[in-house]
């Protein structure tokens, strides 16, 4: 299902749960550092993130026993980078995603004031300012677009120990403001729907227009039972068995 901004009318992966910022109230920010440099981040460490978030780029991804998805290909990776109009890129401190990861995820915000007060004595390592080149990647998001009429956001993705702090709204809000200071307000996200609720608290909503979005699949059969009429047809790798289009293509 593709969303839109509710600047003007008008895509995702396999995410569980993880986008219920929406409803619930969002913890205290640790320190992050948030770079629109396409530089600073590379396709191992967003590889990587992808593994962390069990994101995968594919529409139809392939689960193991234990729900894992398949790892996305480096070289296709690479190049979606390098074809992507904006990537936004977080950062944050080993320390702080330590905390995170160990402590209880209700970490409170005197809990964290404490772990990074000056009363330790590794303090002066905890406030160093966080750069790309000293901070792990935390969180990410791109936009593609045509430079001129349309863009779709894509990937956005935080690792679970820091979601549910508003870091994946802040991903957005960027790659928002950014498209339309370029004069950009078509703007459209393709998400499953459990990513309804996160992007609807973005700004987004259903197209004005009343389109939606449509999946290319090629037929690799004709119909399996004339009775039901069903049909085998291929979107992506998988093959679905899909029922017959109640209403014929315009051309």
């Amino acid at each position: 299902m593709a969303v839109t901004t509710g600047l003007q009318g008008g895509g995702g992966g396999y995410l569980p749960s993880k986008f219920r910022l929406a409803t619930a109230r969002y913890r205290n920010v640790p320190p992050i550092y948030i770079s629109t440099n396409a530089a600073d981040v590379n396709a191992d460490r967003l590889r990587e993130l992808h593994s962390l978030c069990n994101y995968s780029c594919h529409r139809f991804p392939t689960i193991d026993s234990a729900g894992k998805v398949e790892p996305v290909e480096i070289n296709k990776l690479r190049v979606a980078l390098a074809h992507s109009s904006i990537v936004v890129s977080v950062f944050s401190s080993s320390d702080v995603v330590s905390f995170y990861s160990s402590s209880n995820p209700a970490a409170t915000s005197s809990e964290f004031s404490n772990f990074v007060g000056v009363g330790g004595g590794d303090w002066f390592r905890r406030v160093i300012p966080i750069t790309p080149s000293n901070g792990e990647l935390v969180g990410f998001g791109r936009a593609v677009t045509d430079c001129g009429l349309t863009a779709s956001i894509h990937d956005i993705m935080v690792i679970p120990s820091l979601r549910r702090m508003g870091i994946g709204m802040k991903i957005v809000k960027k790659l928002l403001r950014m498209l339309t200071n370029r004069g950009i307000y078509d703007i459209s996200a393709l998400c499953s729907y459990e990513e309804r609720l996160f992007f609807k608290a973005c700004g987004f909503g259903g197209d004005i227009l009343g389109s939606t979005t449509m999946m290319y699949g090629r037929m690799v059969s004709t119909c399996l039972d004339e009775g039901n009429n069903q049909m085998v047809t291929r979107a992506g790798r998988k093959f679905l068995l899909a029922p017959p289009s109640r209403e014929p293509f315009l051309s």
